[in-house]
């Protein structure tokens, strides 16, 4: 009799082995130093959390028209990619594994946050109702302008030429942020695209972006270190879509041809309820994709175990544990409970609410 998978058991994902199931969610704690590069407190806060099977970094710009917050990392520098070079070295050198969430926010942005303080770039000039983290303080975000379709291949050359700096980082692969609101998404839901070219209306055309961006990825550092992060459902940044079944089923279908190493896969409302949208069939999505299943929101131990142990997920992310507790695997392999969140540092700040959370070996437990 074969014994059911367990959420500590290793795990192969490409060509890397992962120590566990347990995966550390990409985790936007705004704390980039000037030029956008990762502070030097960055490789402490990740390596104290190298314990995670797979880490995602949170998530870090793919060129200056890509930043919708403050202080937020990139990976388009050279100064950057050095940066980056200190936090993979001290999560390897604690046998960690590693890859960074690429990111362009599109619409999700503010004027002083992009060059020469130009609008920020979408897919349809719609603006979002909500607000981004600039100037220390929570604004609304400024009405964007409508991409040409003679900008559309530079952006998707920024996706690739960021995946070639994450491999010069050193990072054992990336995630394509397709997720919550942000410039994938967007594409892809008509609450957002309002095109009428070959980027918009069909569902085809709205997928067309996500299919190029995938295309650059893969062909320029290989499926196996490449991933995919989706949220069908999700209400995050003002997105919505009016038939997200038949939309992501077409998505996964696009996924599946290029058979990045896994999908991250966002059920219900990120870092909401998971049954937003209830008839939603997420099943019928991890049915049109034959690689690694990620799974995430709202996971405790029992619902994590469960999932793996049935094989309806491969690997299951949590998000807010890993800001309050370093050592979350070894709280959730003992059943202990998690540190307490402290949210007034979730954003920005120095070591307090990043690097001194402790863990159970640090306080004798």
């Amino acid at each position: 009799m074969t014994a059911h998978p367990s959420l500590f058991d290793s795990y192969r994902l490409g060509d890397i082995e992962l120590s566990n199931r347990i995966v550390m969610a990409p985790l936007t704690r705004n704390r980039a130093g000037a030029g956008l590069v990762p502070a030097p407190l960055a490789a402490e806060y990740y390596a104290q959390r190298a314990s995670a099977g797979l880490i995602v970094t949170e998530a870090t710009q793919v060129s200056d028209t890509a930043q919708g917050y403050q202080d937020t990392p990139g990976i388009f520098t050279d100064a950057q990619v050095d940066g980056w070079k200190a936090v993979t070295g001290a999560v390897h050198a604690k046998g960690g594994r590693i890859f960074v969430q690429l990111w362009h926010v599109g619409r999700v942005s503010h004027r002083s946050l992009q060059p020469g303080g130009a609008a920020p770039l979408a897919p349809s000039a719609v603006r979002a109702n909500t607000k981004t983290f600039v100037n220390n303080g929570f604004a609304e975000v400024d009405e964007p302008r409508a991409l040409t379709l003679e900008e559309i291949p530079g952006i998707v050359d920024d996706f690739r030429k960021a995946a070639a700096n994450a491999i010069r980082a050193g990072f054992d692969g990336v995630e394509i942020h397709g997720a919550n609101g942000y410039l994938i998404d967007q594409f892809l839901r008509d609450g957002a695209n309002r095109r009428t070219d070959a980027y918009g209306g069909s569902i085809e055309n709205r997928t067309r972006f996500l299919k190029e961006v995938l295309a650059a990825v893969t062909g320029e550092i290989g499926a196996a270190r490449t991933g995919i992060r989706l949220s069908p459902v999700t209400p995050a940044n003002d997105l919505s879509d009016s038939d997200p079944q038949a939309l992501f089923a077409h998505v996964l279908d696009v996924v599946e041809s290029f058979h990045p190493v896994y999908v991250h896969m966002i059920e219900g409302a990120t870092g909401g309820p998971r049954d937003i949208v209830p008839d939603f069939d997420f099943e019928a999505l991890h049915k049109r994709y034959s690689g690694t299943w990620m799974v995430n929101n709202g996971y405790d131990k029992a619902m994590a175990e469960t999932v793996v142990a049935s094989g309806k997920a491969d690997l299951v992310a949590f998000g807010k544990a890993f800001i309050s507790s370093p050592d979350a695997v070894d709280r959730l392999r003992r059943g202990a409970p998690f540190n307490e969140l402290d949210r007034d540092t979730l954003y920005g700040g120095g070591a307090k609410g990043y690097t001194d959370y402790p863990t159970l070996e640090s306080v004798g437990a």
